[in-house]
């Protein structure tokens, strides 16, 4: 299992504190994007040479761990 901890850092200094992949400015966020819009993880490498499968497995774990413990609200 990858422990996202350690490819995800979030940093004031960086990106405004966005999650970004350490030792990069890419961020969970663009990964995320452009995976949802039906860009593989082979090309995901591809247009980022400096990425890993490992790191964008770690994006996808930290995005599952921040919506797996989101706290859902009603509204009245």
């Amino acid at each position: 299992m990858i422990n996202y901890k350690d490819n995800i850092i979030s940093d004031y200094k960086i990106m405004l504190g966005k999650p970004v992949i350490k030792g990069t400015r890419i961020t969970v966020e663009l990964i995320l994007k452009k995976l949802s819009e039906g860009i593989t993880i082979p090309q995901l490498i591809e247009m980022y040479p400096h990425l890993n499968s490992e790191q964008i497995h770690a994006a996808l774990e930290y995005a599952s761990n921040v919506v797996g413990n989101e706290e859902v609200l009603e509204l009245a």
